[in-house]
């Protein structure tokens, strides 16, 4: 298990190294923006109460906007399960599926490695991944600090990530689970891919329309906490979250251990149709 971890992990050293460093310049721009925003607050005030207030409660409550959690919630938190979703989306979806479709993942159990050790080594090397991004673009928020003006520690701005952990793992393990049922990994990391987007507006319009509420209480993005994190976790979401991408993890492992491998290509339905029995003549 822990040499296909190795070896899983070091595929995605690229990707490691793209989406963070990305993520990290990100936020060593946005965070010198705390200071500028508080010199210009009365000006910032004004135009909020010229906006709709439709239009600011679906960004979030925008009177906390020069406060730190505020900023940087709507600044950077928000958009984030969506950004890096696509990664979580991407990467769940072709864990295994990938490599089957390639015709290797045949090959591979046929080296004396378990179905298990290989589902959670790759399993246990996208989680690994997905903590290496995050740490790397909390550095870029966290540095700035040294030399932005900014009531909050490093240790209150890492609390975010954790909540942006916890959603991530939710949509990465959704793709893994979904690669397990559909017929190929495309069509997993688009159903992932489209339950994302949708989860995100329908979380957005529900603080707009109370009509939504009850369909948003079934979105992940309604438990994560963005930059209000910074407060205080919030220990029954975070268990959740964390509870509902096990279970996707489960659930995959237990398909995975049940299903025929693919020598090559895109799979199908597999819908067990009844057959018609023939009498026996005479």
């Amino acid at each position: 298990m822990f040499t296909e971890f190795r070896y899983s992990l070091g595929r995605y050293r690229g990707q490691i190294v793209g989406w963070g460093i990305g993520l990290f310049l990100l936020g060593m721009l946005i965070m010198p923006l705390y200071e500028t925003l508080v010199a210009q607050e009365e000006q910032f005030r004004a135009v909020m109460e010229g906006l709709p207030p439709q239009m600011t409660a679906f960004f979030g409550d925008m009177t906390e906007f020069t406060t730190p959690h505020g900023f940087l919630g709507l600044r950077y938190f928000t958009l984030m399960p969506i950004i890096l979703g696509i990664f979580a989306v991407g990467t769940g979806s072709s864990l295994l599926a990938s490599d089957e479709e390639k015709g290797t993942l045949d090959l591979i159990l046929a080296h004396p490695i378990s179905r298990t050790a290989l589902f959670a080594g790759r399993t246990l090397a996208f989680v690994a991944a997905t903590v290496l991004i995050l740490f790397i673009a909390w550095l870029g928020l966290a540095l700035p600090t040294l030399w932005v003006e900014i009531d909050a520690t490093m240790g209150e701005i890492a609390l975010p990530f954790v909540a942006l952990l916890a959603v991530i793992l939710v949509f990465g393990t959704m793709a893994l689970f979904l690669s397990m049922v559909l017929p190929s990994r495309r069509m997993a990391g688009m159903v992932s891919g489209m339950l994302l987007v949708a989860s995100y507006f329908v979380t957005s319009l529900a603080r707009i329309d109370d009509n939504l509420e009850l369909l948003a209480r079934l979105s992940p993005l309604n438990y994560y906490q963005s930059g209000d994190a910074m407060l205080g976790l919030n220990g029954s979401w975070l268990a959740g979250l964390f509870a509902v991408a096990a279970l996707f993890t489960v659930a995959a492992w237990w398909l995975f251990q049940r299903r025929d491998i693919r020598v090559a290509g895109e799979g199908g339905w597999r819908l067990a149709l009844p057959r018609r029995r023939v009498a026996a003549p005479g």
